[in-house]
């Protein structure tokens, strides 16, 4: 019996439309200049590259003509699974299935962007270089989002035809460009302006603010328009806990490896502070340094934010 999968897509072109698709190529702009500037925002927020955001659409929505698209304001074949909200059916794996209804195509890119974004499974692409859109598209692949074996090239196809690695550029220059110190002893530490009135900073390429005396993960998730699900599991807390000030806490989840290749244990300091810091996993830092969940770690003990246990054993 097959996986329950809790989200599908509609993949409406094979090799041979494509071919069609890429000539109609003002039609295609005309997607990609509607849909531009929502894709390199994502990639600010969430950290998928806008090039891989937008091949996907164009794909996935037929460049925003296909009947789900059109009628649903679906440009990702979002299924409903739990949703309250409109619907739409139409045929797809099966007959008359129930697929998601949008007001606006961009809530459509939104859910879309959390999906990728909190799903476990997709976390590894989170650590590629955000101009590696080759190995976005492989990794997708990999990571089951879709069935089709010619994904990946679809996907790499459209991105260079249409030139949409530039929007990643510019998106990572504009950050170098605005990035600057919020920290100067903290390296890996800037500050980036979300409009919301709260500073928000960057480390390991994860956005975070620092808590206020009183702070939750509720109040928090109430104030930057966020669930409290999700403060509570990209910070790794346990329930009803109040932040002390001062607080690192993450607004996206946090990585499977630091910017840094090691850090040297502080007195008092545990594998949570250190994965607050550098903003990596609990899980990664347990299984990369060979350590129990829960064991403590000893003043002057070298943890590794990079390298992988077994090149350290056969090194």
């Amino acid at each position: 019996m097959a996986k329950k999968k809790y989200f599908y897509f509609i993949i409406c072109f094979n090799l041979i439309c494509y071919t069609g698709l890429s000539q109609q190529t003002e039609t295609v702009s005309d997607y990609i200049k509607q849909y531009k500037h929502i894709a390199k925002e994502h990639m600010q927020e969430y950290g998928i590259p806008a090039s891989i955001k937008l091949a996907q659409g164009i794909l996935e929505s037929g460049f925003g003509t296909s009947d789900l698209a059109r009628y649903a304001n679906n440009h990702f074949g979002i299924k409903c699974h739990g949703w309250q909200y409109a619907t739409y059916y139409k045929d797809d794996d099966k007959e008359d299935e129930c697929f998601r209804s949008y007001i606006d195509p961009i809530h459509s890119y939104e859910d879309h962007s959390k999906f990728l974004s909190t799903r476990e499974r997709y976390f590894f692409l989170f650590d590629l270089d955000p101009l590696d859109y080759k190995g976005w598209a492989k990794g997708l692949s990999q990571a089951g989002y879709a069935t089709n074996p010619q994904y990946p090239r679809l996907l790499i196809r459209i991105i260079e035809e249409h030139r949409l690695y530039k929007y990643d550029r510019k998106v990572i220059e504009g950050d170098k460009l605005a990035g600057r110190p919020s920290r100067p002893h903290d390296a890996g530490f800037s500050r980036v302006d979300d409009g919301k009135d709260r500073e928000v900073n960057l480390n390991n390429r994860i956005k975070y603010i620092y808590a206020r005396d009183g702070d939750t993960p509720e109040s928090i998730a109430e104030e930057m328009d966020m669930w409290a699900w999700q403060i509570y599991r990209y910070n790794e807390l346990e329930d009803n806990i109040v932040f002390e000030k001062g607080d690192i806490v993450y607004l996206q989840p946090k990585r499977r490896r630091g910017e840094q290749s090691h850090h040297i244990v502080e007195d008092g300091e545990t594998i949570y502070d250190i994965s607050q810091k550098y903003g990596v996993r609990m899980q990664q830092l347990y299984r990369r340094n060979d350590i129990e969940p829960g064991e403590e770690v000893e003043p002057g003990q070298k943890i590794q934010l990079r390298g992988s246990i077994f090149r350290r054993l056969f090194n």
